[in-house]
C-alpha cells in the first residue's frame, strides 16, 4: 500500500523523484501510470493496479453516460511513465498544467495509488478533511 506524505521539489523541468517507500511498493516495476485525479491532483498507479481499475471502468456499459464520461476523464489524461534507476520521472505537460504544479510538490499515499499535489492545494484539501473529521 502507498502510505505517507512526502514533500519534494522538481529536479528538472517537470521531473521529480518518487519516494523510496513508494518505489518499493512497485515490486521492481520501473513504470507507473499517471492520470488526472480529482480535486486537482495527479494519480499514480502501479501497472497491475491500473489494469484492475481500467477493467472496472471498461466493465461498465458504454451506453451509460456517466461511465463514458469517467472513461474519457481517466484514459484521456493517462500516460505510462518510466522511472530511471534513481526513481526519477517526468510528469507530462498536460498533467503539470492540470495540477498547477510549479516547483514544490507533495506526494501522498492513498492506499492503492499515490497522488501528486501542489502544496497549497493539498494544504486546503487536508484542512477541509481535518475540519470535517472534527465535526463527525
Amino acid at each position: 500500500m502507498f502510505l505517507g506524505e512526502y514533500q519534494t521539489r522538481f529536479t528538472g523541468q517537470g521531473r521529480i523523484v518518487l519516494p523510496k517507500k513508494f518505489r518499493q511498493e512497485l515490486s521492481g516495476e520501473m513504470t507507473v501510470i499517471l492520470s488526472r485525479g480529482f480535486e486537482g491532483c495527479i494519480w499514480g498507479f502501479a501497472p497491475s493496479t491500473w489494469k484492475e481499475e481500467a477493467e472496472k471502468q471498461l466493465s461498465l456499459p458504454v451506453t451509460d453516460r456517466e461511465a463514458r464520461n469517467m472513461r474519457r476523464y481517466l484514459f484521456s489524461g493517462a500516460e505510462n511513465i518510466c522511472l530511471d534507476e534513481q526513481g526519477r520521472f517526468v510528469i507530462p505537460a498536460l498533467l503539470l498544467q492540470y495540477a498547477a504544479l510549479k516547483v514544490n510538490v507533495v506526494v501522498i499515499g492513498a492506499g492503492d495509488h499515490f497522488e501528486i499535489w501542489d502544496p497549497k492545494i493539498w494544504e486546503n484539501v487536508l484542512k477541509k478533511l481535518t475540519e470535517k473529521n472534527k465535526t463527525t
